[in-house]
């Protein structure tokens, strides 16, 4: 039964290019118009067509972790490009993930993030080895979207440039102090120490993350100038004149946004700046994958924009600035892609095959939400009052305000 009805969704869906499907028992079935992409994939469990008709975003994942699905040719990004792409034209379209009733109500159960339940999402991710990270990121570490001004930029030019935007956004003076929530390995925080004369305070959930960047800030120069805390952002008080956020709000979690908002404009001076950078979607308010869920970001959630705006505007915050950023963080995906698989005996070092598997796989599909799935990159320049930021954006585009 199940193998018949995983044949009819996929005779429906697979419309573009063409899918061969080796079945559990030998048999082989031939999907699409043969026109275009093609892929090749061979199903070794018979209990998959079943996973895979029931919760086939979390099935397919796993079954590729465990090679019970393997590809010809191990060519995950064309199998996984084929299959996005005829789902969104064929399979419910790009609004087809829009939640409502009993997904609803999951979704604020997945994303409840009380302080010790972020604490452990945090160390499911980033208290994994530093090493992992250095394999596969720029050398400052930096992991959110690079900014590619220029198409031929490589990933550390482009990393260089992002920074510097969002310098520039947070208009930042020598002295001024700054709040960098989620500071990750330090970058950020010791960019804005080092060429901008800041005082940085950056806070973290991660007791890996946190050691890393301490070391990193002494190497630097900048130990009397950044202070790195492994504390919650909701637990500090201190008035700051400039906060950024820079990939944290993704792991915030719906049902925290009023608070996170909130917090924002507490912890900003009244003539402060803020710049909050975060995955988001293009899309009506939707779900996080199953899969990603459960092995990548647990509580972690992309917000569409009237979701964030909705709980700015209820913040009083002033939104001075909004800029979507779009095909950036494919991009950045790629060139992440590139150095993991250029170095996979070293990692493999690290960690066994299964993990590979898990991490080529989230890679590859996180490509295809921002190239395929509506996901773009948000940043938000909020402020306490009306006339804090220059009311055209010619400052951007001026020579930067940069002191190193």
């Amino acid at each position: 039964m199940w193998v018949s009805l995983l044949d009819r969704l996929l005779t429906k869906i697979i419309q573009e290019g063409e899918l061969a499907v080796t079945w559990p028992d030998g048999r082989c079935s031939t999907y699409g118009r043969g026109k275009g992409p093609s892929s090749a994939i061979t199903l070794h469990d018979k209990a998959l067509p079943r996973k895979l008709v029931m919760n086939g975003d979390l099935a397919l994942g796993e079954a590729y972790m465990d090679e019970t699905l393997t590809v010809s040719q191990n060519d995950l990004r064309g199998f996984v490009s084929l299959i996005v792409r005829n789902a969104n034209n064929y399979g419910g379209g790009r609004y087809g993930t829009s939640v409502t009733g009993l997904r609803k109500s999951l979704r604020r159960i997945a994303q409840y993030n009380p302080v010790h339940i972020a604490r452990r999402n945090v160390e499911h991710h980033y208290d994994l080895s530093a090493d992992l990270y250095e394999l596969f990121l720029d050398q400052d570490l930096q992991y959110t979207c690079a900014y590619f001004s220029d198409p031929g930029q490589s990933i550390e030019e482009a990393q260089e440039a992002k920074k510097a935007h969002i310098a520039k956004k947070l208009l930042i003076e020598p002295g001024m102090t700054v709040m960098d929530i989620g500071c990750g390995w330090g970058g950020m925080s010791i960019t804005l120490a080092r060429d901008y004369g800041a005082k940085v305070v950056g806070v973290t959930l991660s007791k890996v993350q946190l050691e890393y960047a301490k070391s990193r800030a002494e190497a630097a120069g900048v130990g009397n100038m950044v202070e790195f805390r492994l504390i919650d952002y909701r637990d500090v008080n201190e008035e700051f004149d400039r906060i950024v956020v820079v990939g944290m709000m993704e792991h915030v979690g719906r049902p925290q946004y009023p608070t996170f908002f909130r917090k924002l404009r507490e912890n900003l001076k009244p003539d402060g700046v803020a710049l909050v950078h975060t995955i988001g979607r293009s899309t009506p308010p939707g779900r996080t994958s199953p899969w990603i869920h459960k092995y990548i970001f647990p509580g972690g959630y992309a917000p569409s924009m009237s979701e964030a705006m909705k709980e700015i505007e209820k913040q009083d915050l002033v939104t001075t600035d909004v800029e979507v950023w779009r095909g950036h963080y494919a991009r950045t995906l790629q060139c992440w892609q590139e150095k993991f698989e250029a170095n996979l005996k070293s990692i493999r070092d690290l960690y066994d095959d299964r993990f590979l598997r898990m991490w080529r796989y989230y890679l590859i599909v996180s490509e295809m939400a921002f190239s395929e799935q509506g996901l773009v990159v948000f940043q938000f320049q909020l402020s306490r009052g009306q006339m804090v930021v220059p009311v055209t954006r010619d400052y951007l585009s001026k020579t930067s305000n940069h002191s190193g």
